[in-house]
């Protein structure tokens, strides 16, 4: 199995987008992760983004990760919102088209979570099929009316119990109020970067990757 990711350019709605790329020899699917608030220092290489795709490259998946515009080596500015969604489906179709007829999984932490969230939905509106969305310490607050959740794949929501930065009762009232089925899974003493909680994210990820 192949371990190390190739640094590459994609293509992106203002320009170019830094991504890491790592293929597969027997690839069962791909994994897109998003990472969180670029604003706040967010990127790429953040540590749960890093353990999200180890977990995801361990279950056989291909994977890519890529900073938004304005972070990085990205091009363009911060935009907060829709932007990061375009960058996001840009990098999805980039993959898609790189791995014809194989599921895509998204899995989005923090600032992420509303960009899987939301590109979930667009990517089911455009007729891929998708297989799971995981939104990790998810900013639901960002979500609006406009942002349509995908319907048809699993999601599963992972929120920390003593999250500081996400308000864990936000995303329980989010949750309860989801219509659409979904699991929501509480990391008990867990911060919001889960400090010392990373090898509990890893087990909670790791069996629905397998499913």
């Amino acid at each position: 199995m192949l371990m190390r990711e190739t640094a590459l350019f994609i293509d992106g709605p203002v320009g170019q987008l830094e991504a890491l790329y790592l293929d597969h020899d027997e690839p069962r699917g791909l994994a897109l992760l998003c990472h969180p608030n670029p604003v706040q220092g967010g990127t790429m290489l953040n540590k749960v983004v890093s353990t999200l795709q180890r977990t995801a490259r361990d279950a056989g998946l291909v994977t890519l990760r890529f900073n938004y515009r304005g972070t990085g080596a990205s091009a363009g500015s911060h935009d907060m919102g829709a932007g990061e969604v375009d960058d996001a489906y840009a990098a999805a179709n980039w993959l898609l088209e790189k791995h014809p007829g194989l599921p895509i999984t998204l899995l989005g932490f923090s600032f992420g979570g509303f960009v899987a969230a939301s590109l979930g939905g667009r990517l089911e509106k455009a007729g891929v099929t998708l297989e799971r969305v995981f939104m990790v310490a998810p900013a639901v607050m960002r979500l609006s009316e406009t942002d349509s959740l995908p319907v048809q794949c699993a999601l599963t929501v992972i929120q920390p119990e003593t999250d500081e930065v996400i308000d864990p009762q936000l995303v329980y009232d989010w949750s309860e109020h989801l219509s659409r089925p979904h699991e929501l899974l509480k990391v008990a003493e867990c911060g919001h970067f889960f400090h010392g909680k990373l090898p509990e994210l890893k087990e909670l990820v790791a069996p629905r990757l397998s499913k």
